[in-house]
């Protein structure tokens, strides 16, 4: 796969998380402990690429900061600045002097392709001379969230529809392009759309119009969009599923871990019951607590005199004495607990776009 690069989006606000993302970039909010980000790089590392343009925005220090050079995934990163977020096809325009007339793969940083896309890249770069584009679809049952293709009966795109009221088809782009140097000549030719950015499906349309072939490929494993609570969670169990069992924290006498649970060093159980597959991170306290399955708990969280399942809790986050918590998703450096004084009632601090449910 000579001479494919990669070009990575991670410039996102992740409005559909927040409030996680007021503080944090989506792309580096934890699946099972390791940011969404991380996958996809590996993924792209997998796949033979090389060098990659890294687009980021407001939220790029804090990535910068995560990914470095891209030596621990086997990459050569180049941050790629956007000021305003105009559009994935604007991402291309942003990325030209460096994408050179590479073949290169645009990957979405809030993705996740459980299976990897090695497949896909060894499909393109054997591809036939005609085309120039081919993208990634899954079928999926609520097509008019998303953009959405229409296929000949040779697996050829013939048209585009950006969350369609009336589908021509099941199959949703699900954020991964493959693409020659004609792609430039497309986004140098199309409009900003209504909402002002420049839209990659109408660059890929363009090509379709101007008598390109673009091809396309189905993605049969898991996918998912990971830019609702909802789909974060099903990550996370989707991700803990395939993790194996390590204990390198301390666990006492009346402890328990059952099944796949991985014990981060200087986490210590006290009179506390693990059941799997979980993570539980650096330095995490818990005492007489249960962590259930599909659960991850971010390095230095403590949980005493608590139950949680289902969920993911980020780095330093305090839960004491509130019961059970599951399907829920806490950020860093949170404080949950019980009140103690009378009158007893439900005390809340909440941000902007929180959601809670009271029982």
């Amino acid at each position: 796969m000579p001479n494919l690069k990669g070009l990575v989006l991670a410039g996102g606000t992740g409005t559909r998380l927040r409030p996680i993302t007021h503080t944090s970039a989506k792309q580096l909010v934890p699946l099972a402990n390791k940011p969404i980000l991380f996958y996809g790089l590996e993924a792209l590392a997998a796949a033979g690429v090389k060098k990659v343009g890294m687009i980021v925005g407001e939220t790029r220090a804090e990535v910068m900061a995560a990914v470095g050079s891209g030596s621990a995934f086997g990459l050569e990163v180049t941050y790629l600045p956007q000021e305003e977020p105009l559009g994935l096809a604007h991402c291309v325009a942003i990325a030209r002097d460096f994408l050179g007339e590479d073949d290169f793969v645009m990957f979405l940083g809030d993705n996740l392709i459980k299976d990897g896309i090695v497949e896909f890249a060894r499909s393109f770069s054997s591809r036939s001379s005609d085309v120039v584009a081919e993208i990634l679809l899954a079928k999926v049952p609520d097509p008019h969230r998303f953009g959405v293709a229409a296929l000949d009966g040779d697996g050829r795109v013939v048209r585009l529809v950006e969350k369609p009221k009336d589908p021509p088809s099941d199959l949703a782009l699900v954020g991964v392009y493959f693409f020659d140097a004609t792609i430039h000549r497309a986004v140098e030719s199309i409009k900003p759309s209504g909402r002002g950015e420049l839209e990659i499906t109408d660059a890929i349309q363009w090509l379709i119009d101007s008598g390109y072939r673009v091809s396309s490929k189905q993605i049969s494993g898991y996918w998912k969009d990971l830019g609702h609570p909802e789909a974060l969670l099903e990550g996370n169990r989707l991700v803990l599923e395939d993790i194996e069992r390590r204990i390198d924290g301390e666990l006492d006498e009346e402890s328990i871990v059952e099944g796949r649970v991985v014990i981060e060093a200087g986490a210590r159980l006290v009179r506390s019951r693990v059941r799997g597959p979980a993570v539980i991170g650096l330095g995490c306290l818990l005492e007489d607590a249960f962590v259930g399955p599909f659960t991850s708990l971010g390095e230095n969280c403590e949980l005493r005199s608590s139950e949680l399942e289902n969920s993911i809790v980020l780095g330093g986050t305090s839960i004491v004495g509130v019961g059970r918590i599951e399907g829920s998703i806490v950020g860093k450096k949170a404080v949950i607990r019980k009140r103690k004084l009378l009158p007893r009632a439900n005390r809340l601090v909440v941000g902007d776009h929180s959601i809670v449910d009271l029982a």
